[in-house]
C-alpha cells in the first residue's frame, strides 16, 4: 500500500554515511532536514550534495530543507561546564558574566533583562529548571529556583507565556539563508516567527537570494513555537505568508505548557489545510528509538494521531541525526503511517458543500477528486508544470493516490511535502495523445494500475503551459 504521509529525517552524524543515507531514502524518507543550529555551511553543503547524488542513484527526488537556528536565547558557559540547582537557591542571570558558577551565569542574548520583570517564570534546559524572577537590576536578573535540576553550558531559556522580543531572523540566520539558497535547497524553515510580518520578511530575503543565484522559488516553512504565534490573528497571518507550517512542539510546549499542545496541533493542521498550505508535525515523535530498535506504544499513538489529524508530514530529529537506528526508525514510522491512513475518513461530499470556485484549473482539480472518489478510480494523474493542481487535490482526504507528472525536477522536489502526492518525472511531449499514452505506460510500469483499472487524468491544452489545467479525462487502462 502506498503511504500518503511524508517522512522528514534530520541529517547528522548517524545518517551522513552514503550507505546509511541510501538505505534511509529507500526506507521511505521524502525530505531531509539540515539543522543549521549545528555544523558549518561547508558541512551542510557536503550533505546537500550527497543527498542529490544518492537521490539520482535511487531514482527518487528527495526534498532538502534548511532549518535556520533562529534567536536561541541561551545561558553562557560554566567554569566546570555544569552546575546543579536546588529548589530555593538564589541564582543570577548576568549579561556581564564571562564564566558561570553556582551563583550566576552569563547570557548570549543581552536584551533579556529588558524583556522580563518581577514574577516572570523562566524555563531553562527544555523546562527541566524553572526560575522565578525576583527583580531586575541593570544587566542582572535576580531569580529564585522554583524547580531545580542540572544546568550546563549554553542551555536554552524560554519565558512561560512567551513575550521575548528577539527577532525571528538573526544575523547568522540571514547569512545561513543566503548560503542555503546558493547551494540549492528546496525549503527554508524559519524559527520563532511572531507573526506574518516575520515570514514576509523571510520571503523577501529568500526571493532576493533566489534572484541573485538564479535559482527557483524556495518554499518557506514557519516553525510555530512561540506563545505569541498561536494567537488567532498571528497564526492566520503566519499561515497566509508561508508555504507551510511546522508544529514545533518542543519550544511551543515550554512556552504554553505540555497540556495545551495536542489541541493546538489539531487547530494548526486544520487551519493550514483550509488555506491550502502543508503541515509538518515535529519533536520527539520516535524519541525512544534514539537508543532502542522499537518505538514505545505511546510514540506509535503519537505518530498515528498526527496522521489522523491530517498532517502532511511527520519529522524525525535526533532519532535520525544521532540515533543508533535511523533506518529502523524510518521503517517503523512508515508502517505506522500506512496503518493510520487506513482509518482516514473520506468526506469529499461534505467538503464541497457551499464551495465556489473562480479558477478553471482549481475547478478541474477538485472535479477530478470528486470523480475519482465516486468512480472508485485506482489513481489520479495530474500533468502539471507548477504542481498547483496536485496541491489543491491533496488538501482533501481521499483513498486514491495522486500522481503529479511533471518535467520539472524543482516541482518534484517542491511536492515532496504534500500528503498523498507522488511526484514523478515525466518528460511528456506537447502532443496530447502521445502524452496520455506516456502517462498510462508510466503508471503501469510503476505497478500502480493494470488492465481495466480506471485513471482520472487532468491536463492542460495546449500542453506544457503553466496554469493551463483545463481538461479532465477518464481513462480505462488497456
Amino acid at each position: 500500500m502506498l503511504r500518503a504521509t511524508k517522512i522528514i529525517a534530520t541529517l547528522g552524524p548517524a545518517s551522513e554515511k552514503p550507505e546509511v543515507l541510501r538505505d534511509m531514502i529507500l526506507a521511505g524518507v521524502d525530505v531531509v532536514r539540515m539543522n543549521f543550529s549545528h555544523g558549518t555551511v561547508a558541512d551542510h553543503k557536503a550533505r546537500h550534495d550527497l543527498v542529490r547524488s544518492i537521490s539520482a542513484q535511487v531514482g527518487k527526488e528527495v526534498g532538502i530543507m534548511a532549518d535556520l537556528q533562529g534567536p536561541k536565547i541561551r545561558v553562557g558557559k560554566f567554569v566546570d561546564n555544569k552546575i546543579l540547582l536546588k529548589e530555593g537557591d538564589q541564582f543570577i542571570l548576568d549579561v556581564a558574566c564571562q564564566m558561570g558558577n553556582q551563583e550566576r551565569v552569563g547570557l548570549d542574548y543581552k536584551e533579556l533583562p529588558r524583556d522580563v520583570k518581577s514574577g516572570d517564570r523562566l524555563l531553562l534546559n527544555d523546562g527541566l529548571v524553572v526560575l522565578q524572577v525576583q527583580s531586575v537590576q541593570g544587566g542582572e536578573i535576580f531569580t529564585c529556583v522554583e524547580q531545580g535540576g542540572p544546568l550546563s553550558n549554553n542551555k536554552g531559556i524560554n519565558r512561560a507565556g512567551g513575550g521575548l522580543t528577539a527577532p525571528a531572523l538573526t544575523e547568522k540566520d540571514i547569512a545561513d539563508l543566503d548560503a542555503a539558497i546558493a547551494m540549492g535547497v528546496d525549503f527554508l524553515a524559519i524559527s520563532f516567527p511572531k507573526d506574518g510580518a516575520d515570514m514576509a520578511y523571510a520571503r523577501k530575503l529568500a526571493d532576493a537570494a533566489s534572484q541573485k543565484y538564479g535559482v527557483g522559488k524556495v518554499r518557506t516553512i514557519a516553525k510555530v513555537e512561540r506563545a505569541e504565534a498561536i494567537e488567532s490573528n498571528a497564526l492566520k497571518s503566519i499561515i497566509a505568508e508561508s508555504d507551510g507550517i511546522m508544529v514545533a512542539r518542543g519550544d511551543l510546549a515550554i512556552e504554553v505548557g505540555n497540556a495545551a499542545v495536542p489541541a493546538l496541533q489539531k487547530r494548526m493542521i486544520a487551519w493550514a489545510l483550509e488555506a491550502d498550505k502543508f503541515t509538518i508535525t515535529a519533536t520527539q515523535m520516535m524519541e525512544s528509538m534514539i537508543n532502542a530498535p522499537v518505538p514505545t506504544r505511546a510514540e506509535v499513538s503519537d505518530v498515528a494521531n498526527a496522521v489522523l489529524d491530517g498532517t502532511d508530514a511527520v519529522m524525525l530529529s535526533a532519532e535520525s541525526a544521532a540515533g543508533m537506528y535511523p533506518v529502523q526508525t524510518i521503517k517503523a514510522m512508515a508502517e505506522i503511517c500506512v496503518e493510520a491512513e487506513k482509518s482516514d475518513r473520506v468526506k469529499l461530499d461534505t467538503d464541497f458543500l457551499d464551495q465556489t470556485f473562480s479558477r478553471i484549473d482549481q475547478t478541474i482539480a477538485l472535479g477530478a477528486l470528486f470523480t475519482a472518489h465516486h468512480l472508485n478510480a485506482n489513481a489520479i494523474a495530474a500533468l502539471t508544470d507548477s504542481g498547483s493542481t496536485a496541491v489543491w487535490m491533496s488538501r482533501h482526504n481521499i483513498h486514491v493516490p495522486i500522481f503529479a507528472l511533471t518535467s520539472k525536477i524543482s516541482t518534484q522536489r517542491a511536492l515532496s511535502t504534500y500528503r498523498n502526492v507522488f511526484p514523478i518525472g515525466l518528460d511528456y511531449t506537447k502532443d496530447r495523445d502521445v502524452a496520455l499514452q506516456e502517462v498510462e505506460d508510466c503508471l503501469k510500469k510503476l505497478g500502480v494500475v493494470k488492465k481495466d483499472d480506471v485513471v482520472v487524468l487532468t491536463s492542460g491544452e495546449p500542453m506544457g503551459e503553466p496554469g493551463g489545467t483545463n481538461s479532465l479525462k477518464i481513462i480505462q487502462v488497456k
